[in-house]
């Protein structure tokens, strides 16, 4: 068999394996051995090389806690390697300042896999399609667009016009370079102080020679360009380290069928690509790309939940404060397009089960919290809402009544109403929570041979 009908198999099999897991795997455990993949496949993972001079500075820097006001907060305080580079608490938000006392804005995202997040744009997505329309152009064709429904296996992710990719809950940042300096001058994270202060930081570090080393002497003299070398290396280190993309769980082993899934986890992968039940992989994408990528359990576009409103951020205790994600406050180049105020980034669920804040700003501490937000939302609202004073459940109470119009209520489950049979069981929702667990970094699998489809 020569190379390109080698090649042709293995993309027979990965669109194959794509169905199968977006919408097909109703009756996997009956048609293979229970538990494992009848189409494996071999996933496409970076390459590992020793880091570059340029990485090794970026993650000096990226432990470097005295470059925050308290001098105890560094990049990984927040975003813990130990933790799937998430926060290493229970709280909500970090607590940071000068005295380690002032709320986070927001949950902490993790900080693996951004290196396959695409830029911020305005959807639908355009492929290789090379025509660039201006982002206030596409958003006004927004505000008349209706939206697609989204679901397991379905076109929806492609066809809506609406937010997608960039970095932060609202996508304020397109590099990790970028990303980066944010956190370091924010008061209540790193709290750096001025630019001049964070440089004349760099310029006593104890690896300020390295600074010297690759870029010369003169990079010293120049604060700007400084500040820029040395985020610029944090987005290296963040590139290059392979922990902060190692596709290791259980469920890549699976796919390459090197692991087999439990009785439960794999009901719960079947719910969880189920249109008529969890419909989670309607965004959070659980099949490889056409190329052999590992899914990254994200289609990297924004919605409105409604998610409520978290009594234990203090900006809360303002009634008139709304934190509204794509719109602001903490994003402020689009906030006239209205019809996305209250959208936040779809998370990627990879190591999900490894936090224990859910949401832009962390209301939920459980899974199984989480489970009965997506379950009961809308048949049983008053299952996740408080009330107000005068008994009536307070639905969206974290977005303004002008803008409940943008929260998602057509993609399943979301598409029930009061008084409905809720989706899920509880039996349901446990079988998903164990197929989430599936999604943890770290998994040994136990054959590591190779059974899945070679690429050329």
């Amino acid at each position: 068999m020569n190379s390109r009908t080698l090649w042709l198999l293995g993309a027979g099999l990965l669109a194959l394996a794509g169905a199968v897991f977006a919408a097909g795997t109703q009756g996997l455990a009956e048609a293979n051995q229970p538990g494992t993949n009848p189409n494996p496949v071999r996933l496409m993972r970076p390459p590992v090389a020793p880091l570059s001079a340029m990485a090794l500075l970026g993650k000096e820097i990226f432990y470097d806690a005295s470059l925050s006001s308290s001098g105890s907060l560094s990049c990984a305080s927040c975003h813990s390697p130990d933790h799937a580079y998430g926060p290493p608490n229970d709280g909500p938000v970090m607590l940071g300042g000068a005295n380690l006392s002032r709320q986070g804005a927001r949950a902490v995202p993790s900080l693996t896999y951004l290196d396959r997040q695409p830029n911020f744009s305005i959807g639908p997505d355009k492929g290789d399609d090379d025509n660039i329309i201006p982002l206030a152009q596409m958003a006004a064709l927004g505000q008349q667009a209706a939206r697609t429904t989204k679901t397991a296996g379905g076109s929806g992710a492609s066809a809506n016009i609406v937010p997608q990719g960039g970095l932060f809950w609202d996508g304020r940042a397109d590099t990790l370079q970028d990303q980066a300096l944010f956190p370091l001058l924010d008061a209540n994270e790193m709290d750096g102080g001025s630019a001049e202060i964070v440089a004349d930081k760099l310029r006593r570090a104890p690896y300020a020679n390295r600074f010297v080393e690759l870029f010369g002497a003169g990079v010293l003299r120049n604060q700007r360009l400084l500040i820029a070398e040395a985020m610029f290396a944090v987005a290296r280190y963040q590139v290059e380290e392979p922990s902060f993309h190692p596709y290791t769980s259980k469920y890549d082993y699976w796919l390459e069928g090197k692991a087999s899934l439990s009785e439960g986890e794999l009901r719960g992968l079947q719910l969880f690509n189920d249109p008529d039940k969890a419909n989670c992989a309607g965004c959070h994408t659980s099949a490889p790309t056409r190329d052999g990528l590992p899914p990254m359990f994200t289609d990297h576009q924004y919605e409105a939940l409604g998610a409520p409103r978290n009594a234990a951020l203090a900006g809360n205790k303002d009634s008139d404060y709304f934190d509204l994600g794509v719109c602001g406050p903490h994003r402020t180049d689009i906030p006239e397009q209205t019809q996305y105020c209250g959208m936040f980034l779809t998370p990627t669920l990879r190591n999900t089960a490894t936090r224990h804040a859910f949401f832009h700003n962390g209301v939920f501490s459980t899974l199984e919290q989480v489970m009965d937000f997506y379950n009961f939302r809308d048949t049983n609202p008053e299952k996740v809402f408080r009330r107000a004073a005068d008994g009536t459940v307070q639905k969206y109470d974290d977005i303004p009544q002008k803008y409940h119009a943008n929260v998602d209520v057509t993609d399943p489950p979301f598409d029930r109403h009061l008084g409905d049979k809720p989706a899920m069981t509880d039996q349901d929702m446990t079988d998903i929570i164990a197929f989430l667990k599936t999604l943890t970094d770290g998994y040994k699998a136990e054959n590591q041979g190779v059974s899945g489809t070679a690429r050329p």
